[in-house]
């Protein structure tokens, strides 16, 4: 073990930093890569930005253009390949290093005000500005404001009153019955469902609150009220006989429930959304399935000529810091163009093997591994992986991460393969179809896809349903 160790200690200083440098690039994530340029455009004079109406790329050895990535799958075959990127006549552009964002001149006028969105309150800044509108004695307010304070992130009030009655100070002159009443009138706040002590009181809370006349209401909360427990369990039977209702009352009342919330502090809940910039656009054209490089995810890069003019003038020994950052740009330049041609050929390997999927869907996933990908492109198994790691194609069905496409294979009769993916999504159509009275058992639906010619184990099918938040058989039981 610890020959190896030293093996592998030996293997990374024989890396050289540019190659370093390539690796480290091509496992970054698109924005991981705009933070990097972002970070060497602060740092390195020698960098800047393309501007949109030159082309002109300083290389280092010449005023020659460094090339942006080609868009070819093989460096070799660049005459073929440009040939089979024509159909009908229409050749599709060359992707450019381009930057993610745009941003206006000086000369740009703006007509308007900026939109700036509204930061939405919390939860406890929401509940006290509706507490300060009300008019409360200032005494129940204070006393309500502490209740407030204890509520957790989904508005449940899980701390007794009785402990919260002990850790106040006693010059408060705080009584239990005044936590009591301040609970009260915090349950009738704005938001139904909020301080409450366990689920069922929070479903009761809703439902009190809506008209009285509204169908099924009566029933809805006896059932959160005493029989929640039957209900999550789907036993019907045993809930129609406790209820002495039938079954049109029963799914009426039901229904009710299905549509309140569960976690009222979830309304105020701040999330940022993740947005994902898609490496690779994938298109059909002429009946051929295609990768292209997305322009919108390449930064648009060049060496300043400027500064490269001024360092080849110079011979002092203090240029030589300035040489390194010559260097350093040169390689950073080379090694994005050279990962966004890996990204290109190893996402259109992956359209030729999964075209399939692009026509009927999940359902007819290939099975896929990355070694398959390495022997087709002649590359290492673990490079393969890098550039299959946050790395994203958007496609026609939609976003989807490189690694999606990869999945192990179970067997069929006919003694092929048939892939996870496909299984999975065999099983989601089988359930979605299934009778809600007689929902499918997991052996049910490893003998169906037995039937099909797929074979699969029935606590295969148990582990892909559970993948999947698909509920067990007794609990998708309705009405």
């Amino acid at each position: 073990m610890k020959h190896s160790l030293q093996l592998r200690q030996s293997q990374q200083l024989m890396l050289t930093p540019q190659l370093q440098q390539a690796i480290k690039l091509l496992q970054l994530s698109t924005l991981e890569i705009n933070q990097e340029t972002a970070r060497l455009l602060d740092e390195n004079p020698f960098l800047e930005r393309e501007d949109d109406s030159t082309n002109q790329t300083y290389s280092g050895n010449s005023s020659s253009d460094i090339p942006a990535p080609s868009g070819s799958t093989e460096t070799s075959s660049a005459p073929a390949e440009a040939e089979s990127r024509k159909d009908d006549g229409n050749e599709w552009p060359e992707p450019t290093f381009s930057s993610s964002s745009s941003s206006s001149g000086p000369d740009d006028e703006d007509d308007g005000y900026s939109e700036v969105a509204a930061e939405k309150p919390s939860m406890r800044e929401h509940l006290l500005w509706e507490l300060n509108m009300s008019q409360m004695d200032p005494r129940d307010k204070k006393i309500i404001g502490l209740l407030i304070d204890a509520l957790d992130e989904n508005a449940y009030l899980s701390q007794p009153l009785e402990e919260i009655f002990e850790l106040l100070p006693p010059e408060l002159d705080i009584s239990l019955d005044d936590l009591e009443t301040a609970l009260v009138q915090l349950q009738y706040l704005d938001a139904p469902g909020i301080g409450a002590r366990n689920l069922s009181e929070c479903l009761a809370l809703q439902l009190r609150a809506m008209p009285e006349d509204i169908p099924g209401r009566d029933l809805a909360l006896a059932i959160v009220s005493d029989h929640l427990d039957l209900l999550a369990a789907r036993d019907f039977s045993k809930l129609k006989k406790a209820l002495r209702c039938d079954d049109d009352a029963l799914r009426c009342a039901q229904d009710l429930i299905v549509h309140l919330q569960p976690k009222p502090g979830s309304a105020f809940e701040h999330r940022a959304a993740d947005y994902v910039v898609p490496d690779v656009l994938v298109e059909r054209h002429g009946g051929i399935w295609r990768a292209r490089l997305n322009p919108e995810a390449m930064p648009r890069l060049r060496i300043n000529q400027v500064y490269a003019n001024i360092l080849q003038q110079r011979n002092e020994k203090n240029a030589q810091e300035m040489a390194g950052q010559l260097q350093e740009a040169r390689w950073f330049i080379k090694n994005l163009q050279q990962r966004f041609e890996t990204i290109l050929r190893v996402s259109q390997a992956i359209v030729e093997r999964q075209r399939q999927f692009f026509e009927h869907g999940d359902i007819a996933m290939r099975p896929l591994v990355l070694r398959e990908i390495a022997e087709q492109l002649e590359l290492h198994e673990s490079t393969i992986s890098r550039v299959t790691t946050q790395k994203f194609m958007l496609t026609p069905r939609g976003i989807y991460e490189f690694k999606y496409f990869f999945g192990s294979g179970l067997a069929t009769e006919a003694g092929g393969a048939c892939s996870s993916t496909a299984i999975r999504a065999l099983i989601k159509q089988l359930v979605s179809e299934e009778d809600g009275k007689h929902p499918l058992t997991d052996s049910r639906m490893s003998e169906i896809l037995a039937q099909q010619g797929i074979l699969v184990a029935r606590r295969t099918v148990a582990k892909y349903r559970e993948g999947m938040n698909i509920l067990p058989v007794n609990l998708r039981k309705s009405l």
